[in-house]
């Protein structure tokens, strides 16, 4: 290429890390724009009493494939822990572990509640509802009993509305832990007591989630990649040989390609030439739901022995309490005292995103005498707030969604990929391996290859 530079990579969250050092890799002349004072996006860590704590409850999946394992081993060697998973779900006044296991479901929950779940298992067969929304979805998935004692207040927690008026791609986005519930409700209806034994676990770093990102921003580094942090993307102009990126701080890069991680509505509200008014109008209602994320610090030695907890309890607005600590094996963690870090999805306009610390933190007492969990010997609180997190898959976000990816895919010299991007809550071994894709495609001239995109991206849609 001509230009300054080959490739511009605007933000350094796990996929737009991987692409930058990817490409650097294969000798491309690389730039990654980043507006925080860190890399890593929401996968990044923070340091809270000593202890490493993610921002939420983040893990790589087991189903990673191995090459993509094999070179993240080679950056973080045994500091990539395969972890057993110690998760539970609150379903009515009960505990249950994650994976479900079907002896514990037939022994622990209420009999009226087994009941209805082993008629809905009987039926399910039978059930011929609509799939026009998560609610319908679910519901034929797993019947009523388990959509309104789970999924029901999960998504209106979640996504801030009733699973009436959430998009059936959201079920379909779980079609995991709805077969793991449809095995479970089935098995129970048939009264099978043995105990069941689910392989179950993860990979995870020593130090922490951020751990696995800094090793991929060193990596970018050591290959040539020029990082540059405070970085905040604020117009992007493409022209017919190359494309221009501006920052806020003034400074200019040019570059033959740009791969944007950027959320969809940022991307077309800064991009020169401008969408069609249609397409600003359809980015506009592509909405993303807040999280509050409060710290509570334990003092006393560990809180309790499992990694998280998912609280469907709609009397509450705390989502997942996780402990850090219990995610990994590190030596270095503290014997005397522990984190808890509580996820509180919202609105930046509720009234909860405007509460002090120590108010969250009476919140965060609040959830766990209502929910049976133990009581924390609270010494210190602190907050994060995160405002663009879940994408809202709302009815009818396709439309606005295809209106939008269809302007963003037509832009000559700009890719768009990760889950801002393309507007996707995927695992994050699926965003690593779509920036390999997005690299992948880049020809050794330069070139981007529209069609080998194209492919991958189905790909992805369909998994």
């Amino acid at each position: 290429m001509g230009t300054s530079h080959d490739l511009i990579v605007i933000g350094a969250g796990p996929a737009g890390l991987v692409a930058a050092w990817r490409a650097a890799q294969r000798g491309f002349k690389v730039t990654l724009l980043e507006r925080a004072d860190h890399v890593g996006g929401m996968g990044a860590s923070v340091e809270v009493a000593g202890i490493r704590c993610d921002q939420g409850s983040h893990r790589l999946d087991r189903a990673t494939p191995e090459g993509l394992l094999r070179d993240l081993r080679t950056l973080m060697g045994d500091d990539l822990q395969l972890r057993t998973r110690s998760s539970r779900i609150r379903v009515g006044d009960q505990w249950l572990s994650l994976p479900l296991r079907v002896d514990e479901v037939a022994r622990r929950l209420p009999a009226s509640l087994l009941a209805r779940i082993a008629k809905d298992s009987t039926t399910m067969s039978f059930r011929r509802g609509s799939e026009e929304s998560y609610a319908s979805v679910v519901q034929s998935r797993v019947g009523p009993a388990l959509y309104e004692s789970v999924y029901g207040p999960l998504a209106q927690k979640q996504w801030g509305m009733p699973g009436e008026n959430i998009s059936a791609e959201q079920a379909y986005r779980q079609s995991a832990r709805l077969s793991a519930w449809k095995v479970a409700g089935r098995a129970v209806g048939r009264l099978r007591r043995k105990k069941q034994q689910t392989a179950s676990g993860y990979y995870y770093p020593r130090n922490g989630f951020g751990e696995l990102v800094e090793a991929l921003a060193n990596a970018a580094v050591d290959s040539g990649v020029d990082i540059r942090l405070e970085a905040e993307v604020d117009r992007v102009r493409v022209y017919e040989d190359e494309v221009e990126v501006g920052t806020q701080d003034g400074d200019v890069v040019t570059g033959g390609l740009v791969f944007s991680t950027l959320p969809l509505p940022v991307l077309a509200r800064i991009s020169r030439p401008a969408p069609s008014l249609t397409s600003i109008e359809s980015a506009a209602r592509l909405r993303y739901r807040a999280m509050l994320l409060v710290y509570v610090v334990h003092e006393g030695g560990r809180w309790s022995r499992y990694d998280s907890h998912d609280i469907p309890d709609p009397r509450t607005p705390v989502l997942r309490i996780s402990e850090p600590a219990n995610y990994r094996d590190n030596p270095a963690d503290p014997d005397d005292h522990s984190v808890l870090c509580a996820e509180i999805p919202c609105s930046m306009t509720d009234e909860v995103w405007g509460l002090d610390d120590e108010s969250l933190a009476d919140l965060v007492d609040e959830t766990l005498g209502l929910t049976g969990l133990p009581s924390v010997n609270r010494v210190h609180v602190e907050t994060r707030r995160l405002g663009q997190v879940y994408p809202i898959y709302r009815l009818g976000y396709e439309n606005d969604l295809a209106e939008v990816d269809a302007w963003a895919r037509m832009i000559r010299r700009i890719v768009t990929l990760g889950r801002q991007g393309l507007f996707i809550f995927d695992n994050v071994h699926q965003a690593l391996l779509m920036a390999y894709d997005a690299v992948d495609a880049i020809r050794d001239d330069g070139r981007f290859d529209r069609y080998a995109w194209t492919v991958a991206r189905e790909r992805f849609s369909r998994s």
